[in-house]
């Protein structure tokens, strides 16, 4: 397994190379989102361990830059930031996983070994239309009368699972896991707060709620005519 790190701190990056390697992981390094971009452009990696405050471009805008290229290679964030809105800004700009620092090496090789439990990533599928509601998975985007919108990575995620069955509803509960299948939501009321988003974003250009809330069911997508 090749894990591509993206560390500027040389010691950090040393030590944690190391470490990995004593685990019989390949590591290749990186020195910030740059170097990143131009790497995983080279050579497909299986994971990106990378840093979040990094010179010339940061981790979470590197990492919008990998899903913008439609590349799906899972990304694990190392960071100081450990306040709520850091961890939504990191899952929303793709991320698959967070760890704070400091941090247990032990527990990166836990994470690691979780994201990859998952699998490998999958292509993009093909764009899908539900009415007059086009969702394209490869651009990551909706189309409505002309009318474009991209969505940021949970937003779409969600968006997906609801269009997965519409116009049936999706339970709370099967959409958390879903979203947050290695562990429990940021908080309470994440999964709330990215509905009311999803709704907003539908309900701007297309001038009706998409969203319904079903009650005792969950969540459903009604489908556009």
């Amino acid at each position: 397994m090749e894990i591509l790190l993206v560390e500027d701190d040389h010691a950090l990056a040393g030590s944690l190379g190391d470490y990995l390697g004593e685990f019989g992981y390949e590591v290749d390094f990186a020195r910030d989102g740059r170097s990143c971009l131009e790497r995983v452009r080279q050579h497909e990696y299986d994971l990106i361990v990378m840093d979040v405050a990094m010179p010339r471009m940061s981790g979470f805008d590197t990492c919008r830059q990998l899903r913008r290229e439609q590349n799906e290679t899972p990304v694990l964030f190392l960071t100081a930031r450990d306040a709520l809105p850091d961890k939504e800004e990191g899952y929303e700009a793709g991320g698959d996983d967070y760890l704070i620092k400091p941090f247990e090496p032990q527990e990166l090789i836990w994470r690691i070994r979780a994201l990859m439990r998952r699998g490998a990533p999958r292509k993009p599928r093909s764009p899908r239309q539900l009415g007059d509601l086009i969702i394209d998975p490869a651009s990551q985007s909706l189309r409505h009368n002309g009318v474009v919108k991209v969505l940021p990575a949970l937003q779409f995620s969600l968006l997906n699972l609801l269009a997965d069955v519409a116009p049936e509803p999706v339970s709370r509960h099967k959409l958390e896991a879903a979203l947050w299948p290695d562990g429990d939501p940021p908080d309470s009321d994440a999964l709330r707060t990215y509905i009311y988003r999803l709704r907003q974003t539908l309900g701007k250009p297309y001038g009706n709620d998409l969203i319904r809330t079903v009650h005792g069911k969950g969540y459903r997508l009604a489908i556009p005519h």
